[in-house]
């Protein structure tokens, strides 16, 4: 669904596939799966009208959805201009956690963070995004926020400036990547992005994998005018929605530069 509300749209309807060891999950884990799906969906406004089940030896969930957009308020990948502000509406490292977690290194308190996150849906962010005036935006996902960021670059004379101690981290995500703990997407994401990026003297390796860390129903990144920065703030403020101004967009040469 994050698909749709980075682009401004809304969710109406979705398909599920599923594939499971039969042998391995009983029905009453399948059932609460579906019923978090379709709770989701609700929360949405969308329904589930079907999908496919299939047996499989590794756990598969995902939903297949469509979403409607007005034409007149699309915010696409390659919308941003120099001058723009650069928001992001979840904090980083749900990737990173969620190794941690499976290798029993936290505990299911420390990683309730990431779980809340990640129930998030970004319907508020979306919404406010439009209203502001708006016209570029993307998720944050499994190409980590290096990686997303790139696809908003898209070789235009532009660079995305990030400056790093203005990024949300989640608790201990720091500590984590700095004794080896990462998901290997997050070290394909980087290695994807290199010579593409731009990165301080001596900037740490933990550093950049969290910059590169996927992230699973991560974000909106948002490439904001300046001239929508007070409505934005306000509208957020009501919504009590979180947000933080990490960047900015200027003249380039198709680069991202972190600070």
């Amino acid at each position: 669904m994050s698909d749709v509300y980075a682009m401004g749209g809304v969710p109406v309807s979705a398909l599920a596939i599923l594939g499971f060891s039969s042998c391995d999950f009983s029905v009453s884990v399948i059932r609460k799966l579906l019923k978090g799906a379709i709770d989701k969906l609700k929360e949405a406004g969308a329904s589930l009208v079907g999908g496919h089940s299939i047996e499989d030896k590794e756990f598969k969930f995902g939903l297949s959805v469509i979403g409607r957009v007005s034409k007149d308020k699309i915010l696409r990948l390659d919308g941003a201009s120099a001058g723009d502000l650069l928001i992001l509406t979840k904090p980083l490292g749900t990737g990173i956690l969620s190794s941690a977690f499976k290798k029993g290194v936290v505990k299911k308190t420390t990683f309730n963070q990431a779980i809340s996150s990640m129930l998030a849906l970004n319907k508020i962010a979306s919404k406010i995004a439009i209203l502001s005036g708006c016209c570029a935006a993307t998720d944050i996902t499994g190409f980590g926020l290096l990686g997303h960021i790139l696809n908003m670059v898209g070789g235009k004379r532009l660079d995305f400036v990030i400056f790093h101690k203005r990024l949300p981290v989640m608790n201990n995500v720091r500590k984590l990547a700095a004794s080896g703990i990462a998901p290997k997407g997050a070290y394909n994401n980087l290695e994807f992005v290199r010579g593409k990026v731009v990165f301080p003297k001596d900037f740490l390796d933990e550093e950049k994998l969290i910059l590169s860390d996927p992230q699973t129903s991560g974000g909106l990144l948002i490439a904001l005018p300046e001239t929508g920065r007070a409505k934005f703030e306000r509208i957020a403020k009501k919504g009590k929605m979180p947000y933080w101004i990490i960047g900015e967009v200027v003249k380039g040469r198709g680069r991202i530069i972190v600070k």
